[in-house]
């Protein structure tokens, strides 16, 4: 079982269709003591391209205690007006870039700002939704460049951040979280031809449960909504 005991959790991208189904679920659990969330309409200023700012905003959170779960539900899937690209000849750097911005150097900077407070002893769960398109071993199709990229820098990251807290805090745990095919108001123009979509609600439910059942391991884990492993 990964979720904390007892946990102060932090929700961050609170407002999208995940965030708020996990901080509806949280918020139910008996075990949550406070939750707090992070999104443009708590924190106007809070933008993942925006990391300068990361380390005021941090200050001002002020949790009641230490904070044992956080789950990060922020990232984008679309950048100037561009779906991702299918081929060579759509790439456009500015659009990379941004995509690197948001989905990978924006999180782990943020995480780099909220490491003050965090729980540095004993369980501590932090949660960052990827995606499987990010795995490059399960890549069979190319295409997505840019989201495909920056999921996988992220997941890189992530197991980094994972090895280097349990030097001093075996029981920190770090997963990339693969939700499934989400329907929401950012992904109505690609979901269409899926076989399978889930509601928020259902996807946070699944992942929630998969979490329960989950062991603790050595580095990040990363999974998809079911609790199944994903190949890096």
């Amino acid at each position: 079982m990964l979720i904390p005991n007892d946990f102060h959790a932090l929700v961050i991208g609170a407002t999208g269709a995940l965030g708020s189904a996990f901080s509806k679920h949280l918020q139910l659990d008996p075990r949550c003591q406070s939750l707090t969330e992070l999104s443009r309409k708590s924190h106007p200023g809070f933008e993942l391209g925006s990391p300068d700012a990361f380390a005021d905003i941090a200050q001002s959170l002020k949790p009641p205690d230490a904070l044992s779960l956080v789950v990060d539900a922020s990232g984008a899937l679309s950048f100037l007006g561009r779906g991702p690209e299918k081929s060579l000849r759509a790439l456009e750097p500015a659009q990379l870039r941004l995509a690197m911005d948001v989905n990978a150097i924006g999180p782990i900077l943020l995480i780099r700002a909220l490491m003050p407070l965090l729980k540095q002893r004993g369980p501590m769960l932090y949660i960052k939704l990827s995606a499987r398109v990010g795995s490059i071993s399960d890549n069979q199709k190319g295409g997505w460049y840019g989201y495909r990229a920056s999921k996988a820098a992220l997941n890189m990251m992530l197991q980094c951040t994972a090895l280097e807290w349990q030097r001093t805090n075996p029981q920190a745990q770090v997963i990339a979280l693969q939700p499934g095919t989400v329907r929401s108001r950012l992904s109505m123009d690609f979901v269409q031809s899926m076989p399978t979509v889930l509601s928020a609600d259902e996807s946070v439910q699944n992942s929630l449960l998969a979490l329960e059942k989950l062991q603790a391991q050595a580095g990040a884990q990363f999974i998809d909504f079911r609790g199944e492993s994903i190949p890096w």
